[in-house]
């Protein structure tokens, strides 16, 4: 029956618009399409029950007398109530991931049960015989109403049975024993998880659910769900072909492409969204884990900036911790720097299946790259592992130890792009792990792969992905002077800095910058033309911080003089510490004094030589961070020396003008 909303309003109209919103919703639900497949029993019984009121709503409806009375109107309103609540949980049920559904069988059993006895109750109550409707639909409300009454909680024996089998299998990869491929295959084929999307699709529904805490009783199983689906994507339906949209970039947290992370939210040594932020004496902010590492191992320098800290200690970031608990929230991505969730006992066992899903999901795709007969199915495969290794550091080390390596260095060569981009991205995320440094470095041929994919790849994603491996690797300080000896290697990081888009120059930029920790690379910098790129950066407001970072540590480390004759850079250097960043105009005044002691006079003079100079000294000495403040007093202090000298060499007395601004300026911070 088509139900005209004008008709409806014309009299009695809100009883004309409970009677169709009630056809309506009685509709709905018996129409609703089944929730994949679960809860079949529940679903069916709700569907002929429905049907049989919605004869109820469409007699009234076309009923003579079209005033309800009082008693059956109250009623008919709570019957309304009901039924949306059982439209809103088909809808939930709809939109949960299969295994949690499945989980979670016995709760929405229940749900469904305590609803349909406020249904019969409801239509117990109802005055049928105050109402002018058929003998025929009397009788299917009074069978509604006695079916609702025979409704029981139990789950349906198919989806014990199902449920059973599917914890099953987690206890046994739990005991690290590999699921036979027929047994397997039955239970997803129940499930409904019969390729390779409908697999990844609940994937993502089960990740986040887990970030959503929407189940935290089932929390750990459906941790070590995750695994096991991951494990029978790929073992029953073999590597998926990547998804269009996910053809190019990278695909991890360090990702700038497929997910578009803030820079500020990455970690500058671990490349990863960060779960626990803090603030180092130098202002800078790294993830406490990495940054700890990092301490660990006997640094006590800024990893960014190579500054000299002053204390270790580790000041949270709270501010940035909630902007990226907000965005992960926005985003669906699971945040893991909240407190860790509280399950139940079997929360160890369900953790442990995961990693044994894992680590069997890591040899089966290794296993199939050493094997795979054309570069189309090396590539799914190597798109698989690439995925698998965009999180978790268990991922990346089990991926290593059944020697992904070794195998994905040799495809940086590849001439498909596609197969190309992947490798190198799937290295770059097992880089993230520190124990697979070291497995890179000693790789044979890595080196010059870095090179090859830097000068030759096929897209700036590639070169961007491969620059971004060198910085990741640069954080350890025996690699960081490994890499240093390839002249190659800095040659191609000064080109994409000096040719590369943006995202592309500033993965290039961070990987100089961390290469320049290290003063036996400084020369071999200089030579592939650092100094030059460095001051032609100053000018960009995207790299104009980091450019200002280099510039200072080549500096400090001995390439003072390269900086010095590159023209403009004095000018450039005096323009950022009045106009660029807080960590520029830092930076940028590191840069000078340095400069001004290594070479002397004549840098001096071409400080002196810009216009305002003494007021843009003064400034920053007076709202700087502290850093900046003592590195502009320290620029004052020289160039009053050199002020002071060539009025003597001139046979000059007292003060001049700009002498006078500084003076001025070094008293102030005194007071």
């Amino acid at each position: 029956m088509a139900i005209d909303s004008s008709s409806c309003s014309s009299s009695a109209p809100s009883d004309y618009d409970l009677l169709c919103s009630l056809l309506r919703l009685s509709r709905d639900v018996s129409l609703y399409p089944q929730p994949k497949a679960l809860p079949r029993g529940s679903q069916a019984s709700l569907a002929r029950r429905c049907k049989f009121l919605s004869a109820l709503f469409e007699e009234l409806l076309n009923g003579s007398d079209r005033n309800l009375p009082r008693g059956a109107s109250l009623c008919l309103r709570e019957i309304q109530l009901v039924l949306q609540r059982f439209k809103a949980l088909l809808a939930d049920c709809s939109a949960r991931s299969r295994m949690r559904l499945l989980l979670q069988s016995q709760t929405v059993a229940s749900e469904f049960h305590e609803l349909n006895l406020e249904l019969a109750t409801l239509l117990d109550i109802l005055p049928i015989s105050e109402l002018e409707i058929s003998d025929d639909v009397r009788d299917l409300v009074d069978l509604a109403r006695r079916q609702c009454r025979r409704s029981r909680p139990a789950v349906n024996p198919y989806e014990e049975e199902l449920k059973s089998d599917v914890l099953k299998l987690i206890e046994q990869i739990e005991r690290e024993i590999v699921p036979e491929r027929s047994s397997l295959d039955a239970i997803f084929q129940r499930l409904g998880l019969d390729d390779s999307i409908s697999c990844r699709d609940e994937m993502e529904c089960l990740e986040r659910e887990i970030g959503d805490r929407v189940a935290q009783k089932w929390t750990a199983a459906m941790i070590a769900l995750v695994g096991l689906v991951r494990y029978a994507k790929c073992v029953l339906f073999g590597a998926s072909t990547p998804r269009a949209d996910l053809s190019a970039g990278k695909f991890s947290f360090s990702d700038k492409s497929e997910l578009a992370v803030p820079q500020d939210f990455r970690c500058p040594i671990s490349l990863e969204l960060m779960k626990d932020p803090v603030v180092v004496s130098s202002g800078q902010t790294y993830d406490r884990e990495s940054i700890s590492k990092w301490f660990g191992s006997g640094h006590a320098t800024c990893p960014k900036t190579g500054q000299i800290l002053t204390n270790l200690e580790l000041i949270p970031n709270k501010s940035l911790k909630n902007l990226i608990a907000r965005w992960c929230r926005e985003n669906n991505v699971p945040f893991e720097g909240s407190e860790p969730v509280k399950t139940e006992s079997s929360s160890s066992s369900a953790n442990k299946a995961a990693l044994e899903a894992a680590r069997m999901t890591a040899t089966f795709l290794v296993e199939k790259l050493a094997g795979s007969p054309s570069v189309e199915a090396t590539n799914r495969v190597v798109h698989e592992i690439r995925q698998l290794a965009k999180s978790g550091s268990d991922n990346r080390l089990f991926l290593a130890e059944a020697g992904a390596i070794p195998l994905l260095v040799p495809l940086f060569y590849s001439a498909n792009s596609n197969l190309q981009l992947n490798a190198v991205t799937a290295l770059l995320n097992l880089s993230i792990l520190e124990a697979n440094k070291r497995r890179i470095m000693h790789a044979e041929g890595a080196g010059n792969a870095l090179i090859h994919i830097m000068a030759e790849g096929a897209t700036w994603s590639v070169k961007e992905n491969a620059a971004a491996i060198v910085l990741s690797l640069s954080s350890v300080n025996s690699y960081r002077r490994r890499l240093g000896r390839k002249q190659q290697l800095l040659e191609r990081l000064v080109e994409l800095a000096c040719n590369g888009p943006a995202s592309t120059k500033q993965d290039a930029l961070a990987a100089v910058l961390c290469l320049a920790g290290e003063r036996e690379n400084i020369s071999r910098l200089v030579e592939a033309g650092v100094a030059k790129m460095a001051v032609e950066m100053l000018d960009s407001e995207e790299t104009g911080e980091t450019a200002a970072a280099i510039v200072a540590a080549v500096s400090k480390r001995g390439g003072a003089e390269a900086i010095s004759v590159v023209p403009g850079a004095i000018a450039k250097l005096v323009y950022l510490m009045r106009s660029g960043t807080e960590r520029a105009r830092e930076s940028a005044a590191a840069a000078l004094v340095l400069l001004c002691r290594r070479i002397g006079g004549p840098t001096v003079q071409k400080v002196a030589g810009v216009a305002g100079v003494e007021w843009v000294i003064w400034e920053l000495m007076g709202t700087g961070t502290d850093r900046a403040r003592r590195k502009a007093a320290s620029l004052g202090r020289i160039y009053r020396k050199w002020v002071i000298a060539s009025a003597m060499a001139a046979g000059e007395t007292g003060q001049t003008p700009a002498l006078s601004a500084v003076s001025m300026s070094e008293s102030s911070m005194v007071a």
